[in-house]
């Protein structure tokens, strides 16, 4: 049996280590993916990139790959501060977009990438991978037939450095550019809330804790609103390297009980194990869900597209705006519309 020839063509926009560790890999893995450019900004990304996995041709500007290249399916694997009009570009030649979360900073930036998509028609999904994880699944049938009152996200790290290095600062610690461990996981939590419960969110409040002598926030909360009336809570706390013990990731309370889920091990309902998880790489499975589903041309099977993003990713943009604004209470429908 011959190799197979490729009929899915991929490039790469950012090749950081989301695109090294994860969506690379996984690809080369995939029968028929041809990954046949990458292009960052960051000439050592693109050097390491192009000696690890052998990938030859390279661009520093998007738009020259763009223009220059042919191909099926773009990765948007830039931080979010760096997406501007590139993968509505890409959308509007009739490329599948790919788009790893944060979609962008800016809710006018992602609004119009999706008018994009949507005109093209083109086949699109978030990186929100835990979507196809069987745990969060499993708890979704478990609480579709549930009256949700309120659910709430805890996350524990260890407490910052006091030294504030400015010229070395990166994105992620960067407020303006990061917004912290709550724009990265917060957008987890918000989706897999959303995935879980189908609750719809309508407001949004957020506030930060950050001492002048810390490099990173010592904590913030996010406080949401649904159309329901039901009410959800995120929390990120660094305070000390101890966490509190088997602390659920996620607790889910409804009429008659409540839903907790401890990190990707298990799910308990009213103290009593309903599921436990078995090894799984929900990187992998979406990785390959939507190749195949742009090889069939089928989007069926993807769990989530850049439009339905735009429901996880206003939230929190909302939030970190209540943050700057002394905690306003902000609507998200009104946010998404400006």
């Amino acid at each position: 049996m011959g190799k197979i020839e490729p009929d899915v063509r991929v490039a790469f926009f950012g090749t950081g280590q989301f695109a090294n560790r994860t969506h690379i890999p996984n690809l080369m893995k995939i029968d028929g993916v041809d990954i046949v450019a990458i292009c960052d900004i960051n000439p050592k990304a693109l050097q390491f990139t192009t000696e690890q996995f052998g990938i030859s041709k390279t661009y520093h500007d998007a738009y020259q790959l763009l223009d220059q290249e042919e191909f099926d399916v773009l990765y948007s694997v830039v931080p979010a501060f760096a997406r501007t009009d590139v993968e509505a570009m890409a959308a509007s030649k009739g490329i599948h977009i790919f788009s790893e979360k944060p979609q962008a900073i800016k809710m006018e930036t992602a609004q119009h990438i999706d008018e994009a998509i949507q005109e093209a028609g083109v086949l699109s999904t978030v990186g929100f991978r835990e979507r196809y994880r069987p745990l969060f699944q499993q708890a979704r049938q478990l609480l579709q037939d549930k009256e949700i009152i309120h659910a709430q996200f805890n996350s524990f790290g260890g407490l910052p450095s006091r030294q504030l290095d400015q010229e070395n600062i990166d994105w992620h610690s960067d407020f303006e550019r990061g917004g912290y461990s709550a724009f990265d996981w917060g957008g987890h939590a918000v989706d897999y809330i959303r995935f879980m419960t189908g609750l719809d969110i309508i407001r949004a409040q957020a506030f930060y804790h950050h001492p002048d002598d810390y490099s990173k926030p010592l904590s913030c909360a996010f406080h949401f609103s649904s159309s329901s009336g039901a009410t959800i809570n995120l929390s990120f706390i660094s305070a000390s390297n101890g966490q509190p013990k088997d602390n659920p990731w996620f607790q889910i309370f409804f009429e008659q009980g409540y839903l907790s889920i401890y990190g990707y091990e298990r799910i308990e309902m009213n103290q009593e194990i309903v599921y436990t998880t078995e090894a799984f790489d929900p990187w992998f499975k979406q990785d390959q869900t939507f190749i195949e589903a742009v090889r069939s041309n089928d989007g069926n099977r993807i769990l989530n597209d850049y439009h339905d993003g735009l429901f996880s990713l206003a939230p929190i943009l909302a939030g970190w705006e209540s943050s700057r604004c002394n905690g306003k209470c902000i609507d998200i429908p009104s946010f998404m519309a400006t």
